[in-house]
């Protein structure tokens, strides 16, 4: 809350405050018969005026703050709330001499004594007590506020430094084996393969660069980029490895991790299709479950025991905990005679 907005607020309190106050002696003195707009009018003149005392209240805890306690700022504001109690009482007093809300009970000034101006001070003293916790109140609640904004904006920017760090790690990771392959076609010369294998290679890294720092692609996006990936793991093994890729159009757009799909298929193929000496097909399928987005990567093969995940497996689960926290699922489980990767992730259609 705003000084301004503080104020405002202090300046309805103390209004109603002085009606609260100007009916309860009214009501008390009915039979009196006095003017109950001019007892009211006194009243409300009384306590609206705290609103300079508040405004005063509000420069001195920020000037002086109680927390953690030291003497001086106590004793500072001590010395404030005496002289605040005394100037307004003495305030209150010249008020009623000169508006007489009580008519004829009105004491004279020849009947003021001390006691009538101290005695008022206890009243004052809890009034500036009570202002002074709402002004701690109200700062310390911004304060509150602005950690906090402060505290998600460093965790998104961990989050965003992590996944950036994640994503450079898997680039050079796949980087280094696509090259691998092709330096192993060159050296059985099957150059026109790796011709074909370098066009598809510069797909994808000119994919990597046009989203470098998006954190979120479109599924269809991936699908086609995960096409090339696999049409290069292809040419490698033309006689070994078949592929399909099944995406319901609806689901296109749906939002999901850059690269998330790439790690798993290389996991199929390098475990299943480069140690297997006969036909293996890889099979993607991604479908809607209720308001989950499931992506599978499947093909034949065995799940090693104790399972032992390389670069790519333990990135990506890293980035979906980074991503979504505990609102994904990643499984790599053994299916009769398949492997099957599976990918649960919230459905966001907003890519």
């Amino acid at each position: 809350m705003s000084t301004r907005r503080f104020l405002l607020v202090a300046a309805a309190f103390w209004l109603l405050f002085g009606l609260v106050a100007g009916i309860q002696v009214w009501i008390s003195m009915l039979t009196h018969g006095h003017d109950p707009v001019l007892v009211l009018g006194y009243h409300v003149m009384v306590w609206w005026v705290w609103l300079a005392p508040t405004a005063l209240i509000i420069s001195l805890a920020r000037r002086m703050p109680v927390a953690p306690p030291r003497l001086l700022p106590i004793l500072g504001h001590g010395l404030a709330a005496t002289a605040i109690g005394l100037l307004h009482s003495l305030y209150s007093l010249g008020l009623m001499l000169w508006l007489r809300p009580y008519d004829r009970m009105t004491a004279p000034l020849s009947d003021i004594q001390l006691s009538n101006v101290l005695a008022p001070i206890l009243l004052e003293w809890v009034l500036y007590l009570l202002v002074l916790g709402a002004v701690l109140a109200v700062d310390y609640g911004r304060r509150s506020r602005e950690h906090a904004v402060e505290a998600a904006e460093l965790r998104r920017s961990l989050t965003d430094a992590r996944l950036h760090a994640l994503e450079l790690q898997i680039q050079p990771h796949f980087l280094f084996n696509t090259l691998n392959a092709i330096s192993g076609l060159v050296r059985v010369s099957r150059k026109d393969e790796a011709i074909r294998m370098i066009a598809g290679l510069a797909d994808l890294l000119r994919y990597s660069l046009d989203h470098a720092g998006r954190q979120r692609v479109a599924l269809g996006e991936e699908v086609e980029m995960l096409t090339r990936y696999l049409e290069i793991q292809q040419t490698r093994f033309p006689d070994r490895m078949s592929f399909s890729v099944t995406v319901d159009a609806a689901l296109r757009q749906a939002a999901v991790p850059i690269l998330i799909l790439q790690p798993l298929a290389e996991n199929a193929v390098r475990h299943g299709v480069d140690r297997s000496g006969s036909m293996n097909h890889v099979e993607v399928r991604a479908r809607q479950v209720d308001d989950r987005l499931e992506l599978e990567v499947r093909n034949r093969g065995t799940i090693a025991s104790p399972v032992v995940e390389g670069i790519g497996l333990r990135n990506t689960r890293e980035r979906l905990r980074a991503l979504y926290g505990n609102d994904a699922r990643f499984e790599l489980t053994q299916s009769g005679e398949h492997v099957l990767a599976l990918l649960d992730l919230p459905l966001d259609q907003r890519a």
